[in-house]
């Protein structure tokens, strides 16, 4: 018996958390699929009627106001972020003396919530209280910075604020990525007499590929899911102008009480979190098994 049950400790450890997850987890997701193929509206049912929710989610003008925020909020910030971050790394790889501090502060940002992040740039881009207010403030008084309030611009706010906040743990990333290149292969160019700007681009950031993968993976991520940031900055507004896809996901399921539609987008943010992450998993078993 005693040996029994050393033999199997560890599944009976590990098993109330592989129930939990395979319930609340995975269990959730066929639910909502399930629901998102149903005529669902403030309550579920479970009558089977066909992608009816889909094709109300594809023709509702709010929904492809979220996907287009969602292409140009995810394409700044992974893109910015993702360069910004390399320079910042570059920049603290030449052994500087106040690093350590300089790291500190670049990386202080990610260590506050999206939601106190929010809440600052809401308070910094207001027109009547902020940048805008602290210009005219110095006599400036033509100069206007109303991009919080602007259906045009306010997508903007959303995208800087974001790179505010991320783009310290890619400079990270990608400084972690620089202190592990061989420095002899940097010493050997060196002493060919090419430039330390061939030698980045030529050498050091090509053997990066895999961290400007990772990093590309957590930003996408991070993008698809944006939620907290959007409600604490911008609520979605004005009007619908800076919703995204979890915004109108939350709007569906709690204050218009449709959540045929809820789960209809919830699919839809699962399929190209699958679409990003299902290649990268791909190819680093692939590699794996090369």
């Amino acid at each position: 018996m005693a040996k029994w049950f050393e033999t199997h400790l560890p599944k009976i450890v590990l098993a109330p958390s592989f129930i939990a997850i395979l319930i609340f987890v995975y269990g959730f997701i066929a639910w909502t699929a399930w629901v998102s193929l149903t005529r669902s509206r403030l309550l579920p049912k479970y009558q089977i009627e066909g992608f009816i929710q889909y094709e109300r989610l594809f023709d509702s003008p709010r929904w492809d106001t979220a996907m287009n925020n969602l292409y140009i909020f995810g394409g700044l910030f992974i893109g910015v972020s993702m360069i910004l971050g390399l320079i910042l790394a570059i920049l603290l790889d030449q052994q500087i003396r106040v690093e350590g501090a300089i790291r500190t502060i670049y990386l202080y940002p990610m260590a506050l919530s999206m939601i106190v992040t929010g809440t600052a740039w809401k308070w910094i881009l207001n027109p009547g209280l902020g940048l805008e207010a602290m210009v005219k403030g110095w006599g400036y008084e033509n100069f206007t910075f109303d991009w919080l309030v602007n259906p045009d611009m306010a997508i903007y706010t959303v995208v800087l604020a974001a790179i505010w906040q991320s783009s310290g743990f890619v400079m990270a990333l990608f400084l972690a990525g620089l202190r592990s290149v061989d420095t002899e292969i940097i010493r050997a160019a060196q002493i060919d007499g090419i430039p330390t700007w061939r030698v980045y681009v030529s050498i050091i950031i090509p053997s990066m590929a895999p961290i400007f993968l990772s990093a590309f993976i957590v930003l996408a991520h991070l993008a698809i899911k944006a939620f907290d940031l959007v409600i604490a900055l911008t609520g979605g507004g004005p009007g619908y102008a800076t919703d995204l896809p979890a915004t109108y996901m939350y709007a569906m399921a709690f204050s218009r009480g449709d959540i045929g539609q809820a789960a209809a987008s919830a699919m839809i943010m699962m399929l190209v979190v699958f679409a990003i992450v299902v290649p990268y998993l791909y190819s680093e078993l692939r590699a794996r098994n090369d």
